[in-house]
């Protein structure tokens, strides 16, 4: 079994009305009590689009430096993970792509080591 990281960053999201966010909770739902019932789900969660609450942490230079923010060079931030375990590549693109059509935007898949 393999795991694989379902992911999407949060400006793929694209600018939609308030009303269109809510018809694509009960999908995204879905899919993930799918997952469920499927053995396959290891962890799914979105994250804070506030990033007030971010930090970055650093200890390339040998020296801990933990600062506000995200990443400086940071364009697009990270939406919402998801963590599968399967057994082939053809599952873990089936499920990314039942993701992706529940949420209602693009997902990009990596193995996770």
């Amino acid at each position: 079994m393999t795991r694989h990281a379902i992911y999407f960053m949060q400006q793929w999201v694209g600018d939609h009305p308030p009303e269109w966010y809510q018809t694509r909770v009960e999908p995204s739902r879905a899919v993930v009590r799918e997952m469920q019932e499927a053995g396959v789900l290891v962890f799914a969660g979105g994250l804070e689009e506030d990033l007030a609450d971010a930090f970055h942490a650093d200890g390339t230079s040998g020296t801990m430096v933990v600062s506000d923010g995200p990443y400086t060079e940071t364009t697009e931030y990270l939406g919402g993970i998801t963590i599968i375990e399967v057994e082939t590549i053809e599952e873990a693109r089936e499920w990314a792509a039942r993701v992706a059509e529940g949420c209602g935007w693009p997902q990009e898949v990596r193995v996770v080591k």
